[in-house]
């Protein structure tokens, strides 16, 4: 333990490990649809095949996710983020052996559930870890830090495609994630009054959130009852809806719909996902500053119900306009719009879950990533049988609204269960 009188940031390295984690995440994710073109053109696929390819990802990783949050939440974030990340590593890599359709819906199924509860178990080491205050802004930094991320891979990828090809991309991007794993099994530790690096004093600020919760049987009925996080996973689900659009397909939407060549749409949809970088860490601050002067209700809600209509409006008008470049740009507006509503979203699952943060987020999550894999097979077969993208972009729209009526039915006082706390015997 740190000397009483030395100040300690240990919760600050434990806040930037995840950062990274999710920077890893998302330049696994994102790797694929930059090299979309190259893989379709040389696996032989058609649009709706290439939409299958990045469901597979999505519904693995949807169905996996309140498993691996109550693994999170039964065996602590240490070993789950450590299993989690070393299997999507390999599958990372492994993807860049793939033969054609069949086997990489395979390796896409098997990395997303090898992801799956990523984001649940960060949340879970945020619970024990950070006192509430700090919980909104690190969500915020933490999405915001994987969209950068994302961001950052679009050009990269563009960088490797004619220097390795894409396949030795994937094995590249790999070995970034085995890399943070040997970095967090180090460092990390459940409890943070087991870590040598924490003081007295940082407990103190940690406060409640350093507490060993009693996990005891999930409480099903309760979660299926609780009109708050139902509220929240309809409104994440159509939230994520367009998000998986500029993660997945907005490349190629740029490239075939709007004309750009392949350097301008590695740029331009990079600006989407800085947008949702900048759009969820706005989010994430006031999320932590407006409770205090709006009342814990509103201040948690009225990014989502103020951001979400005015994303749909966005896309509207970036279906409608025939300018290419402004087109791409109010896609990225409606990006950060919509984004403003997530961190406080997963600091409102962390608020009601107690003790069960894990299952609640994997909950929310899951109906995201099921909508993501929604989006990913409405498009593909939007361009392949109706020979247009524009049926699939106002439905982007249409969840929008749906997202943001979602909003007035959240309020953080409905818990799932109450937080039963045990001693730490020393």
């Amino acid at each position: 333990m740190a000397e009483a009188s030395a100040p300690t940031h240990a919760r600050k390295v434990v806040a930037l490990l995840t950062l990274a984690l999710v920077a890893v995440a998302y330049l696994d994710r994102v790797c694929i649809s930059t090299a979309a073109p190259a893989i379709r053109k040389e696996l032989g696929l058609d649009q709706a095949e290439m939409g299958i390819v990045f469901s597979a990802f999505n519904l693995a990783y949807a169905l996996f996710e309140m498993p691996s949050g109550w693994l999170a939440d039964k065996f602590g974030a240490r070993k789950a983020l450590m299993r989690i990340v070393l299997f999507w590593s390999a599958m990372t890599a492994a993807t860049g052996l793939a033969a054609g359709f069949a086997s990489l819906v395979a390796l896409r199924l098997l990395f997303g559930v090898g992801e799956a509860g990523a984001f649940p178990s960060t949340a879970r080491a945020y619970a024990r870890w950070l006192p509430p205050i700090e919980r909104g802004r690190a969500f915020g930094l933490a999405i915001a830090t994987g969209a950068v991320a994302g961001a950052a891979t679009q050009p990269l990828v563009v960088y490797l495609l004619p220097l390795v090809g894409w396949r030795a991309s994937f094995a590249i991007f790999a070995c970034v994630g085995v890399a943070w794993s040997v970095v967090w099994w180090s460092y990390f530790r459940d409890d943070p009054r087991a870590h040598r690096g924490v003081g007295p004093a940082e407990l103190e600020i940690i406060g409640a959130g350093s507490d060993a919760p009693v996990h005891g049987a999930v409480p099903f009925r309760a979660l299926a009852r609780n009109r708050t996080l139902i509220a929240l996973c309809v409104m994440y689900a159509g939230t994520i809806y367009g998000w998986y659009f500029y993660l997945t397909w907005l490349p190629t939407y740029l490239l075939e719909a709007r004309g750009f060549d392949m350097k301008g749409t590695g740029w331009y949809s990079a600006a989407p996902l800085v947008g949702i970088a900048l759009g969820v860490l706005s989010g994430g601050l006031l999320s932590d500053f407006l409770p205090a002067r709006l009342g814990k209700r509103n201040g948690r809600r009225v990014q989502g119900l103020a951001g979400l209509p005015l994303a749909a409006l966005m896309v509207t008008i970036a279906v409608a306009t025939s300018n290419p470049r402004l087109s791409a740009l109010l896609l990225a507006a409606a990006a950060l719009l919509a984004a403003l509503g997530v961190a406080p979203a997963w600091t409102l699952c962390v608020d009601i879950g107690g003790p069960h943060a894990g299952v609640v987020t994997g909950a929310m999550n899951m109906f995201g990533n099921l909508a993501g894999a929604a989006v990913a097979l409405v498009v593909g077969f939007c361009v392949k049988y109706l020979h247009s993208y524009d049926a699939a972009m106002y439905s982007i729209a249409g969840m929008y609204v749906v997202a943001a009526s979602c909003w007035l039915f959240v309020d953080p006082s409905e818990a799932v269960a109450p937080s039963i706390e045990k001693p730490v015997v020393a």
